[in-house]
């Protein structure tokens, strides 16, 4: 047997495979797919302190290897999740994580000091790819000073482990990473999604309403890939990898690149059973390898060395 557990930054999780935020939904529209109980994780849908509508539709667009989504965020709000969700989310053994995001670094604050509180909820997520209202409209994770301000606030009243989620539409990830961790993360997942946009030809128009969206699939999973195997080497807490995860081989080389644990996204909307095939796929590959635990492989990348 491969012992699968691990402890990342306090977060107990029975094995390194987490649905990521705004692909699994609340978790529980995936039960009647697959037994909760045999992931580590559930990142739920992203939440706001109030409820949000989203953008207007078209919002989802195919691209080749991936697909553009412009939702908008669209959520039920944390009061509602907590009244109708963490009840029926609290029955499975399975680190359920809180995903949050807000328009003001004081939404920020507002969102984790109430999840926090909030039993059943072993880690919050911090999305910091959203726009600062307040301060033109930079963006959290793109802005190093204003990462630092938004992390170091919420870190001040997040009484659960804290997830900082970085956005890859950066010139240098290890500058946020670092950012992040100075700030008081505990742990540090990325990628989030490249932003992109596509063409309707005919009609001459954007395909989005939005115009631009978010890109994930196996097209970033390249770019994933580097921005997890630098920012594993810049930091010393630890990294979730996610980004264009399909199958159990893409999950193991982000594991071997220095993640702790990965995150599956887009492949959860073609095949909702994808989180428990890498989970199954990533413990036989420890067992044909002859490795008894899963903290062996992770970080343990060979590079060749230079000249």
């Amino acid at each position: 047997m491969v012992d699968m557990s691990l402890d990342i930054a306090g977060i107990r999780l029975k094995n390194p495979v987490i649905a990521a935020s705004g692909t699994f939904g609340y978790g529980l529209e995936f039960e009647k797919y697959i037994d909760l109980n045999l992931i580590g994780g559930i990142s739920v849908k992203g939440l706001s302190v109030k409820p949000r509508q989203g953008n207007p539709t078209p919002r989802i667009v195919e691209t080749p290897s991936g697909m553009l989504n412009a939702i908008g965020l669209q959520n039920i709000g944390i009061d509602a999740f907590i009244k109708d969700k963490m009840p029926l989310l609290r029955k499975y053994d399975t680190a359920i994580i809180a995903n949050f995001f807000g328009d003001s670094v004081d939404e920020y604050v507002e969102a984790a000091e109430r999840l926090s509180d909030v039993e059943g909820i072993a880690a919050l997520e911090m999305n910091i790819s959203c726009p600062n209202k307040q301060e033109g409209w930079l963006v959290f994770g793109t802005d190093p000073s204003l990462l630092k301000r938004v992390v170091g606030a919420v870190r001040k009243v997040a009484k659960l482990p804290l997830i900082v989620k970085l956005s890859p539409n950066v010139t240098d990830i290890t500058v946020t990473a670092r950012a992040a961790e100075e700030s008081g993360a505990d742990v540090i997942s990325l990628i989030n999604t490249l932003t992109g946009m596509a063409v309707d030809i005919e009609s001459r128009k954007p395909k989005l309403a939005n115009i631009t969206g978010g890109l994930s699939g196996p097209a970033i999973k390249p770019v994933a890939l580097k921005m997890v195997w630098q920012s594993a080497q810049a930091v010393s807490i630890p990294v979730i990898g996610l980004g264009g995860i399909m199958r159990w081989e893409d999950a193991v080389e982000f594991l071997l690149a220095g993640a702790s644990a990965v995150q599956v996204g887009t492949a959860n909307f073609v095949d909702p059973e994808a989180s428990l095939k890498i989970v199954e796929g990533i413990e036989a590959y420890c067992r044909r390898k002859g490795v008894g635990s899963i903290r062996e492989i992770i970080g343990s990348l060979k590079i060749p060395a230079k000249g």
